[in-house]
């Protein structure tokens, strides 16, 4: 299993937006991106971070460059960013 992580400096005023757009996302990732496993929302006073899971770590960099991912989450998210995002991936071993 691997870890894409997405960790966002949302203010707290925009995070029922931001909500709004993981849930409009989770289901066309899950149906659509090659190895998409999982992708939950972690909510904490200093930031929001997505965890998607991925079968392999070609998959999870192969979403970082599709479409789903710049076209439509990137671009709805960022009117509500306060900074750039983080993007870490992680492998279980």
């Amino acid at each position: 299993m691997v870890y894409l992580q997405i960790t966002l400096k949302i203010a707290v005023a925009n995070r029922p937006a931001a909500i709004g757009v993981y849930e409009r996302y989770k289901a066309p990732f899950l149906n659509t991106i090659a190895g998409a496993k999982s992708k939950e929302l972690l909510v904490r006073d200093e930031d929001v971070q997505v965890l998607h899971g991925f079968d392999t770590e070609q998959n999870a960099h192969g979403y970082l460059e599709s479409d789903l991912f710049n076209a439509d989450v990137v671009d709805a998210l960022k009117p509500l960013l306060d900074a750039a995002p983080e993007v870490r991936i992680y492998q279980v071993v």
